[in-house]
């Protein structure tokens, strides 16, 4: 399961890095997370870091320059 952090520095990243913020089972590798956006949401993944704080797994997603962020995160109603 995905779920979008919309904290002021999820949106900051948005803006700035081009890069989408996600809190994701503990359990899913980085491989079967980016396949789950990349089908979902129909972009293209840069890269993928994984942080996991407080048994809880964030990752963040950069995209590639031609799939902006911005686009995503208001179809998702972050932004």
């Amino acid at each position: 399961m995905i779920r979008p952090i919309t904290t002021e520095k999820a949106v900051r990243l948005i803006e700035l890095n081009n890069t989408l913020t996600f809190e994701v089972d503990k359990r899913d590798s980085k491989d079967k997370i980016k396949n789950n956006i990349e089908e979902t949401f129909k972009i293209k993944v840069f890269s993928i870091k994984s942080l996991i704080r407080k048994n809880r797994k964030i990752i963040y997603v950069k995209l590639k320059p031609e799939n902006p962020a911005i686009d995503v995160a208001t179809k998702l109603g972050i932004i």
